[in-house]
Formats: structure tokens, sequence, C-alpha cells
């Protein structure tokens, strides 16, 4: 960049050179900073997502999978990355887990899907459905960050380590904290096993039964 500003400088004393000055106090070329702040509404945040090429996630996507639901939602669950349907499709837990999510959340917690707010750790797919990276992670962290402000949940429900993790900062087995409530700052973080660890161990399925009626006792 500074290589840049240089050439452009010199480009620009050449031609005042040509036109007859041998002296010029011609300031040096500024750049404009870039605005890193983001916006504060979904719909103006969710637009700046979807543009977004900050990670080498955006190279291998088909969609961005930017998040769902009820913008004024008591309770947000967050997963960790979106998966092969999602991808196609840009919209969150639509697959098998998705199915199981939203059984879940309409039979235990007795509220439709559309009451709470979906959404990922990261908003595009890792590839072959790879954990992110926390390069990844952490480039696409201040917009989930920005939708939680933005949402102003009462209850987040980390689906899965990862999720827990990268709200957290707590690296834990999900299975040493599935249950447990976390105070954040402005709501109430509770943990618990992804619906996609479920289908591959239907056994858990009763944990996390009396961890959503534990949430539905907050509610």
């Amino acid at each position: 960049m500074k290589n840049l500003k240089n050439a452009l400088l010199l480009k620009q004393l050449y031609l005042l050179k040509q036109l007859g000055y041998s002296y010029t106090s011609v300031s040096t070329f500024q750049e404009d900073e870039p605005d890193l702040t983001l916006p504060n509404s979904l719909e103006k945040l969710k637009k700046q997502a979807l543009e977004c090429h900050l990670c080498d996630l955006s190279k291998s996507r088909t969609k961005v999978v930017f998040g769902e639901g009820n913008t004024e939602a008591d309770i947000m669950f967050v997963g960790e990355a979106p998966g092969a349907t999602e991808d196609s499709s840009g919209k969150p837990f639509i697959g098998r887990s998705g199915e199981l999510l939203t059984k879940m959340i309409e039979n235990v917690l007795l509220i439709p899907r559309s009451e709470v707010y979906l959404s990922n750790i990261v908003k595009c797919r890792p590839r072959d459905n790879a954990e992110p990276t926390a390069t990844e992670a952490h480039t696409c962290h201040p917009y989930l960050v920005k939708q939680i402000a933005l949402i102003k949940p009462k209850i987040v429900v980390a689906l899965g380590a990862t999720a827990y993790h990268y709200l957290s900062g707590d690296d834990s087995a999900i299975s040493k904290v599935r249950g447990s409530l976390y105070k954040q700052q402005g709501y109430t973080l509770v943990p618990t096993y992804h619906p996609s660890y479920l289908l591959r161990n239907p056994s858990a399925k009763k944990e996390v039964f009396e961890d959503l009626k534990m949430i539905r006792g907050l509610m």
C-alpha cells in the first residue's frame, strides 16, 4: 500500500513538471480510512454479511447463511456452521439436524420455531463440513455479536462445543457444561448438545430434553 501511495505521488509530480512547474507544495496522497463499524440494523448487517469476503470460506460457499427467525426473540439458538443443505438454500437448520431442532423447540419449549432466532458461529459452510478454524470463527465473530446485540435475547442456547467455546471463551467439553447457566452481558448462555450429535447419539436426547425443560422454566 505504501508503494502505491508513492507511485501516485510520483505520477502527480511528473505531471506537474510537464506542465512547467519547477516547485510545488503538493500534499501527500491520502487514502480514505475504511469504515469498520457494523450497521445498527439487522437488515443492513445481513446485507454486509452477504457481501463479506474477509475469510477463505467466501471462496467456496454457495450462499451466506446469515440467520433467521423472530428479530425480537427471547431465545436465540447458535450452532457451529451451515451444512450442505443450508449452504445451497441460505437458510439455517433446514437439514436433518434442523428438523430435529424444530421438533425440540415445538415439542419441549412449546413455541413455534418462528418465535426463536437461529444463527451460527460462522455464516459460510466450511469445506467438507469441517469445524471452523479459529481464524474463520474470529473473523465472523463480530457479525454474531452484533446480531445478539440487536436482537437482545434473554437466553442464548449454544448448540455444541464450538458454539459454546466462541460464545464463552471456555474450552470445557460440552458434556461437562451442558445444562449449566452462564450469565453473559445482557443474556443467559445455556450450552447443550448439537442436534447433529443427537442424530449420531440418540441416547443423549434425554439430556437435551432436560436442558430444554430448564429453559422453558426460565421463560
